[in-house]
């Protein structure tokens, strides 16, 4: 927190600060963009798709040579050819094209982004988190929510046939960061609202629910008259979510991960 009292970092990275033994493969942050959910002291990994490392033997020794004194960029270089060398692997079967051109303008795919994240969350990785785009739907609503909605179902298909065995311990968590409004703007679409959802799959989840208190659509029902009503805080429900994965001590959770929280009952999201 900055001397005028805003968070400056993710709930995610206070998480690793609690977690015995976390390292910098313990969490990976997957994609272009930064994720600002990873950012803070504790240390993570950062890699994107998009972008190639392409190495000889001997320039690997040559650049460790040059860097050994230095233990900032020699760290720096280690964790880059390892990353290089990890998405090779992914991409070996040649199912795939994980490795582009350095800075290619292509947007990243989602199914490169989940094939990377299970291969890692197969290992000694605890958390993934990347972002999919398409959601911020300001006009013709009905055919981009689609699109959006089908890359979405992609990757949550892809973790579970790349992640074998380890999708039984799996909790996947789609979130916005805020809602859309409840009725149609002038082209067909909505803006940003208060009220969202949020969409749970993942074997270590007790599933096949839907958890709300519906708060109705009628005129009076909705907040400030335009937006869905919120009725519960998402962070109760992340809170319950990392409890049940990580045993982290509620006390913990209120104070350092989603700090002021108040968690409430368990909604037995986790089973």
């Amino acid at each position: 927190m900055d001397t005028l009292g805003r968070i400056r970092d993710g709930w995610l990275n206070r998480l690793l600060t609690l977690m015995p033994g976390a390292q910098a493969e313990t969490a990976y942050a997957v994609g272009r963009g930064g994720m600002l959910l990873l950012q803070g002291a504790a240390s993570v990994v950062n890699w994107s798709p998009d972008t190639a490392l392409t190495l000889s033997p001997q320039a690997e020794r040559l650049l460790a040579e040059i860097l050994h004194d230095d233990p900032l960029f020699r760290n720096a270089a280690e964790e880059a050819v390892l990353l290089s060398q990890g998405a090779s692997e992914i991409g070996a079967d040649g199912t795939t094209d994980i490795m582009t051109a350095v800075q290619d303008s292509r947007p990243a795919r989602p199914d490169a982004i989940a094939r990377f994240a299970a291969e890692r969350l197969r290992g000694q990785t605890r958390i993934a988190a990347f972002s999919l785009t398409g959601f911020d739907t300001h006009a013709n609503q009905a055919r981009g929510l689609r699109k959006a909605l089908a890359r979405l179902a992609e990757t949550i298909t892809t973790l579970h046939d790349r992640l074998g065995r380890t999708w039984d311990s799996t909790a996947v968590v789609a979130i916005t960061e805020f809602g859309r409004t409840a009725r149609l703007n002038g082209s067909g679409a909505t803006d940003h609202g208060t009220a969202g959802a949020m969409l749970l799959a993942g074997g270590a989840l007790r599933g096949g629910r839907v958890i709300a208190g519906w708060p109705g659509l009628r005129e009076a029902d909705l907040y400030q008259r335009r937006d869905l009503r919120p009725t519960r805080d998402l962070r109760a429900d992340l809170a319950w979510i990392i409890r049940g994965l990580f045993g982290t001590d509620i006390a913990a959770l209120e104070r350092v991960v989603f700090q002021g929280l108040e968690m409430g009952a368990d909604a037995g999201l986790i089973l």
